[in-house]
């Protein structure tokens, strides 16, 4: 019997060395000597094991569950980033598993130019970003509408009302991120601009007009989507203000086609009697948060606006704006403009 059992332990033994050797051996002696690269993509929600078993048919590892136990005993298969990769076929398994966890210093990342547009709302952005392959419409719009704790890193966000999310304060750029880019990271970056192009100037300034930054960029964000030029932004924005003084309403356009998605320049009648708190014909004052996110230039005119005697403007089909000081020259402007 103790013949036997020793017998049994050598066994194991031997097979603990020789898994242990092959195991070494696979984990660190690439499949081939080749230095080519393989283009290897890895798919949003795919789990550690389905990236191990696609790595082993591409041809790029030995076995797929010496690449999965490694790295779950790493403790980095959570962090298997999706995305597209260039590999070389004579990667190690942990140099593979260090690129897809992006903590090799050769990694080769593909890297793409991201544009947002001025005056793009946050669905325009989820549509975008879809389109472009980083994740469904719904991946964005669930992180920019539901607080987040690292928001708290963005001290600008803090005259925000609570029950607000991110429009207004994603600044329109373009923006070169790796293909295997999170949301959180697009985001973040276009965060941390937005704090760079408000300048500690432009922060003293709106302090000094005891405004808020969330009320400068409700108000530049339709300005954004009123008129284009600096000079016509300037002059509607401070028609706007002199409408908030004197309690009148702001009866933007941009702010019913941002509740009616219609996009057309004339709003119905039935539209201007929705009932939205971002109806500026119905409701005074501004509307809860920006409609859009706007550019600097709506911005620095929602700061420095231009003092005018014009309380009425309109803009023409072919993009002119016309200003008038009295209701009846705006009537008038109105039938020889908008037929």
């Amino acid at each position: 019997m103790l013949r036997l059992f020793k017998k049994i332990v050598i066994i194991i033994l031997l097979l603990i060395v020789g898994y242990g050797a092959y195991f070494y051996y696979t984990l660190n002696v690439a499949n081939t000597s080749s230095s080519d690269l393989v283009k290897f993509t890895i798919q949003p929600k795919w789990g550690s094991m389905v990236i191990s078993q696609e790595l082993k048919k591409t041809g790029l590892i030995r076995d797929w569950m010496v690449f999965e136990f490694y790295v779950w005993y790493r403790g980095t298969s959570s962090y298997l980033q999706p995305g597209e990769f260039d590999l070389k076929k004579n990667y190690t398994i942990k140099e593979i598993a260090q690129v897809l966890t992006r903590g090799a210093e050769n990694v080769i990342l593909k890297e793409v130019n991201l544009t947002f547009i001025e005056g793009w709302n946050n669905n325009d952005y989820a549509q975008y970003l879809a389109k472009q392959g980083f994740g469904q419409d719904s991946d964005f719009l669930n992180l920019v509408q539901k607080k987040q704790a690292w928001w708290d890193n963005f001290d600008f966000l803090g005259s925000r009302p609570k029950d607000r999310d991110l429009e207004g304060y994603l600044f329109p750029d373009t923006y070169r991120v790796y293909k295997n880019a999170t949301i959180k990271d697009i985001v973040s970056k276009m965060l941390e601009n937005f704090g760079k192009k408000l300048t500690p100037k432009m922060r003293n300034d709106i302090i000094k007009q005891n405004k808020s930054i969330h009320e400068i960029l409700t108000l530049a964000s339709i300005v954004e989507k009123e008129v284009s030029s600096e000079k016509d932004r300037k002059l509607v924005a401070g028609i706007f203000y002199k409408r908030l003084k004197i309690n009148m309403g702001l009866q933007s356009d941009a702010t019913l086609n941002y509740i009616t998605n219609k996009g057309t320049v004339q709003p119905s009648i039935d539209d201007t009697k929705l009932d939205s708190l971002y109806n500026t014909y119905k409701y005074r004052g501004l509307p809860p948060g920006p409609i859009c996110n706007p550019g600097i230039s709506a911005i620095e005119a929602a700061i420095y606006p231009t003092v005018s005697d014009y309380l009425y403007f309109l803009t023409t089909p072919d993009g002119q704006t016309i200003y008038s000081k009295t209701y009846e020259q705006h009537l008038a402007a109105k039938r020889k403009y908008l037929k």
